[in-house]
């Protein structure tokens, strides 16, 4: 008999993203808080007896060799002789939108497959599969809204209120390293601090890939005129296209659902609740990962 997961993979929020530095190898230095939301991808595991990796897309075609079967293979090396997989994945999170669907499906699966093979890998072991496959990996493992910095590998757990978000993706995505090498980036940063984020959760420090972000890509600009048109302070997430705002009043009525006639139809748009932890959180033994950083 086959053992089968079904298994969420929710996409994150940075609240803010600023670089303070780039080292000598041209890796960015970078403080941010990443949050949690759930707003996700859906991922069905069944094991096979072939010791193949195969995967199925329902919504969204993914490349044949995504950080899904990337991370599914990575983890094959643990196990003799190699266990197999068939992963059918429900696409939700989009692409190119700043949001970590990718890093997020790649840590779900680790997880999943890690408890479906019987492997017992404890976190610090999945984490350096992880980082190897993508910086933010390990904070989806991690499973804590978490304080980064850093290239990314240092976290610490913050706690962060509960609030609802509306969150935009513009039709227009971007691309990661092209934001990043842009040569009008602010790479000098002032280094922040905890206390001072945890006085203004959802309106401390600015991300400095934004203005960058807008030049290359017209969908970010639009999007946020959108959001304060509507009375609502947006921000860019990560490397963008996806924009977001605390669904607070800032003049005029509180928007929700009834008041999104007006967006381009070609956006995709979405109430959101931020997450206190990880919906797999204790899927994977604990070690000195559970405290501290990765």
């Amino acid at each position: 008999m086959r053992s089968l997961f079904d298994v969420p993979a929710p996409a994150k929020l940075n609240l803010f993203l600023h670089v303070t530095g780039r080292r000598p190898d041209g890796y960015h230095l970078l403080q941010s808080a990443f949050m949690l939301i759930d707003w996700h991808d859906t991922l069905h595991f069944e094991t096979r007896s072939d010791g193949r990796i195969s995967r199925e897309d329902i919504g969204a075609v993914l490349p044949e060799a995504d950080l899904i079967v990337r991370a599914a293979r990575a983890l094959q090396a643990f196990a003799k002789p190699a266990p197999g997989a068939h992963i059918v994945v429900e696409k939700r999170i989009p692409s190119q939108a700043g949001m970590g669907g990718g890093s997020s499906d790649a840590a779900s699966c680790l997880l999943a497959l890690n408890r479906l093979w019987g492997l017992n890998l404890p976190l610090s072991t999945l984490a350096g599969i992880g980082l190897k496959l993508g910086a933010d990996v390990p904070f989806f493992l991690r499973g804590d809204n978490a304080w980064v910095q850093g290239v990314g590998e240092e976290m610490q757990a913050l706690e962060i209120p509960s609030a609802r978000f509306i969150v935009v993706k513009p039709a227009q995505g971007l691309d990661t390293k092209t934001v990043f090498s842009h040569p009008s980036l602010t790479r000098d940063s002032e280094t922040a601090t905890i206390s001072g984020f945890a006085a203004d959760p959802f309106g401390f420090g600015r991300n400095d890939l934004q203005a960058v972000a807008q030049s290359l890509c017209p969908g970010v600009d639009d999007a946020l005129k959108w959001l304060h048109d509507k009375g609502l302070q947006g921000r860019m997430t990560g490397s963008g296209s996806a924009v977001f705002a605390p669904m607070r009043q800032t003049a005029g009525p509180t928007i929700t659902s009834a008041n999104w006639s007006d967006a381009p139809g070609d956006w995709q748009l979405r109430e959101c609740v931020n997450l206190g932890v990880h919906p797999l959180v204790g899927w994977a033994p604990s070690d000195e990962l559970s405290v501290g950083s990765f």
